[in-house]
């Protein structure tokens, strides 16, 4: 979840009880909340189950002792701190905290409707100013013999919940583990603000990060990851009623199981994945390959199978334009598609740079044939002399090959 926004069955039956907010309002609220960039992103249980599993499966003890900060979260809406806090024991969690934003600090916070006014630290004069500051410890607060999410202890925030403020930087400091799907259009200050902090994370992005200059050193680096699930696959989302969502999408959501109801609609995501510092073992598996002579002889690629591999006009490597075309015996460098991290092993591989760092400019590798207009990537040649610019690239080498 990327903001404490989203209604809920529960928050539109107490205000209708109440009668704090009528038809009209919400109508109101609905229309206005159309017009503002949708950034509220709720991920589904099964997702954040599939993928802390692999961890899990690579350490079973990966989560004990540790406390585990949620930001940008709030449990009346999120799975995170639901999933978490069902799991508190038998994960042996030391603590769990979650932080909310303040609605008037949302870009989306027309989509707000606070739930919590029923009890005695709700106060209405805060509620829209002041993020909120959930814990969880090993303690059995309702006396029932069990700790989960009634449990759960909640307080205002002094500032507005904002990753980046100071009061929420200490309790990053304070965590082990920060485990979260972060508004997308921060993303990029969100990754440097978790890396300044040393900590381990899990956290869900665009996949096109990679190529972000924030992101690509720390994997090339070693220090980032694809986590283990939701590469090359939809990941579904919950979204509030009145965000956009297009029809396309809503009824790929729906096919997959998340059809809309009177409180949610749904949508899909296909390059949304986890990045992540926290070991599974699917980054550890190697890739099945062929030699670079079956490749041109049985490749299933009609790009490959009897033609062979284009070599970059402007950089010292072979152009290899599917994961599963690598040639398993070639020692050189090799540009492959930004899709190779999904299976990328650093025990098979290395990781040299990628086309944006590594490709010339047009203007310096234009001394012949024409040219697409563009900032740095690699080129091949075309059969009729001109040069083709390629997408994104990045530049691997097998490990122990030719430097």
């Amino acid at each position: 979840m990327s903001h404490p926004t989203q209604p809920g069955p529960h928050g539109v039956d107490l205000y209708m009880e109440r009668g704090m907010m009528a038809s009209a309002n919400l109508n109101a609220s609905m229309v206005s909340a159309r017009k503002v960039k949708n950034d509220e992103f709720y991920t589904q249980w099964a997702d954040i189950e599939r993928e802390m599993n692999a961890y899990l499966e690579y350490d079973p003890d990966v989560f004990h002792g540790k406390t585990i900060l949620l930001p940008c979260d709030d449990p009346e809406w999120s799975n995170f701190t639901k999933f978490f806090a069902l799991h508190f024991v038998d994960y042996g969690l030391k603590k769990l905290i979650s932080t909310s934003y303040a609605p008037d600090s949302n870009p989306a916070g027309s989509y707000y409707m606070p739930t919590l006014f029923d009890d005695p630290q709700f106060d209405q004069s805060k509620d829209q100013v002041s993020g909120k500051l959930f814990v969880l410890e090993p303690k059995d607060i309702t006396g029932d013999r069990v700790i989960n999410i009634d449990d759960l202890q909640w307080q205002y925030l002094s500032e507005d919940g904002d990753f980046r403020n100071a009061e929420v930087t200490r309790l990053r400091d304070e965590a082990d583990m920060i485990i979260t799907n972060p508004p997308f259009s921060l993303f990029r200050e969100f990754m440097a603000w978790l890396v300044e902090s040393g900590k381990q994370f899990a956290v869900i992005g665009n996949g096109n990060a990679v190529t972000y200059k924030e992101v690509f050193p720390l994997i090339e680096g070693n220090r980032l990851w694809k986590g283990a699930t939701g590469n090359t696959s939809d990941m579904v989302f919950g979204v509030p009623k009145g965000a956009q969502v297009a029809d396309s999408d809503r009824e790929k959501a729906a096919r997959l199981g998340y059809p809309s109801d009177s409180t949610h609609d749904f949508t899909r995501l296909g390059n949304s994945c986890w990045f992540t510092n926290i070991e599974h073992g699917r980054r550890h598996e190697p890739l099945q390959l062929m030699t670079m002579e079956d490749n041109i002889k049985f490749s299933k690629h009609k790009e490959i199978r009897g033609i062979g591999y284009s070599h970059y006009t402007n950089y010292d490597a072979i152009e290899v334009p599917f994961t599963d075309a690598i040639p398993g015996d070639y020692d050189g460098a090799m540009g492959v598609p930004i899709t190779f991290l999904d299976k990328y092993n650093p025990d098979q591989f290395e990781i040299i740079g990628n086309s944006l760092i590594l490709g010339k400019s047009m203007a310096e590798c234009a001394e012949r044939g024409t040219f697409q207009q563009g900032g740095p990537r690699f080129y091949v040649p075309n059969a009729d002399g001109t040069y083709r610019r390629l997408y994104d690239r990045i530049v691997i080498r097998k490990i122990g090959g030719t430097q």
